[in-house]
């Protein structure tokens, strides 16, 4: 797309938003809910966090290959074949009733998810102008933020007067809808997304990450660990404290509501200003809500807990998508997105797994004490990452 061609809202861009709200919508109502399947199963914490971790990690597995064939075979194909796996799992975890059974649809179902979520997030990098990434990156992942709006509280709500059986199909049906309109995008052809041949002395055959987008995903890694920790335990933690089930839902309005506002607010800044003006207030934001969750001694500190996590995140996370791929050439927008999203995956998933046992040794509060920590740590690596980029930039001025 020419730079020239300023326009974000194009047909194949409301296309591709509108797909990922109903794959976004499908993956929220599960999100809260299959901890308490599992639950309803006989299966321990333990298990709870294994079940969200081995999804998380069968998605970063698949990433890297994702990227790599997006750059090569095309979108179409990959995302297409994503959805469709994301689809049958849906309906497998109808008829899922054991732990075995589950974590196998839960492999499945990563898969699915890697290659449908990287394709998309790829496929919207294609159709925003690069002058106005940030914004229009912003604006994509809006669609994502209102199934966060209601879609964990859609779920919770659901399997208080539904089976999981017909929760699980529900979101089935919502991916299938996915398919339909995915169909109907016009795609970039796979010669005009990569020349693999021109490029090949250029990068090694053994190619899993771009390089490039590194620095960014890294930052992503520390942070969506405490993603980990809310999206897994926090009904349960709330239920443990006594709290009535609707402030969990609540909690997701209100964090849903604060991701939408800042993601707009936040893509301009970057495009006009740079990454730090966002990141670090950002990262603040979601120390201060970390440390609240860690407290939590009456349903206060969860709502304003929410809007600080939900105004931080969404600060960093499009600031940092839209610096890794305008690091990288057109045609490693597909690797730069799979390095991008598979931090993302990594740190969820390392989240999950590990909060599962600390909460069994030490219980709930301790998860986002110890997220408090994680986000902290990307703070001071983000400041040192930017005096080393300024280093840089002083010495090529020099020399220039």
């Amino acid at each position: 797309m020419s730079d020239q061609n300023q326009k974000i809202w194009t047909k194949d861009f409301i296309l591709i938003v509108i797909v990922n709200f109903f794959i976004f919508t499908a993956f929220q109502m599960t999100l809260p809910t299959l901890p308490l399947f599992v639950q309803e199963i006989g299966a321990s914490d333990r298990w709870i966090g294994i079940v969200v971790g081995i999804f998380t990690f069968s998605a970063l597995l698949i990433r890297p290959s994702a990227g790599k064939l997006l750059d090569t075979k095309g979108r179409a194909p990959v995302f297409l074949t994503g959805l469709a796996l994301f689809v049958v799992s849906m309906f497998s975890l109808a008829a899922s009733f054991t732990i075995l059974m589950l974590l196998m649809v839960r492999i499945i179902q990563g898969v699915g998810w890697g290659l449908s979520s990287t394709s998309a997030g790829t496929i919207a990098t294609d159709l925003v102008p690069r002058k106005r990434r940030g914004e229009g990156l912003g604006y994509y992942g809006l669609s994502g933020n209102i199934a966060l709006a209601f879609g964990p509280a859609l779920g919770l709500f659901l399997v208080n007067h539904i089976s999981f059986t017909m929760l699980f199909s529900i979101c089935g049906l919502l991916g299938l809808t996915a398919i339909i309109l995915a169909a109907n995008i016009k795609y970039d052809k796979p010669e005009k997304v990569a020349d693999t041949r021109k490029k090949k002395e250029s990068y090694p055959h053994f190619d899993i990450v771009e390089r490039r987008a590194l620095a960014p995903a890294s930052l992503l890694f520390f942070i969506t660990v405490t993603f980990g920790g809310i999206a897994t335990f926090l009904p349960v933690y709330t239920y443990e404290k006594g709290f009535d089930s609707t402030y969990i839902q609540f909690y997701f309005v209100i964090y849903a509501a604060f991701l939408m506002l800042s993601r707009i607010l936040a893509g301009r800044l970057y495009d006009r200003h740079g990454i730090t003006i966002v990141f670090i207030p950002g990262s603040l934001s979601i120390i201060a809500a970390m440390i609240l969750l860690g407290f939590l001694p009456t349903p206060i500190f969860l709502f304003v807990a929410a809007a600080l996590y939900g105004f931080g995140f969404g600060c960093v996370q499009p600031a940092l998508q839209a610096w890794a791929v305008n690091r990288v050439e057109n045609n490693r927008r597909g690797m730069a997105n799979a390095t991008f999203f598979s931090a993302f995956d990594l740190g969820v998933g390392l989240g999950a797994i590990s909060y599962g046992f600390v909460a069994e040794a030490f219980g709930y509060s301790t998860i986002y004490f110890s997220s408090a920590v994680s986000v902290t740590l990307a703070l001071i690596l983000f400041l040192f990452i930017m005096r080393r980029y300024r280093k840089e930039e002083m010495e090529s001025a020099k020399i220039s």
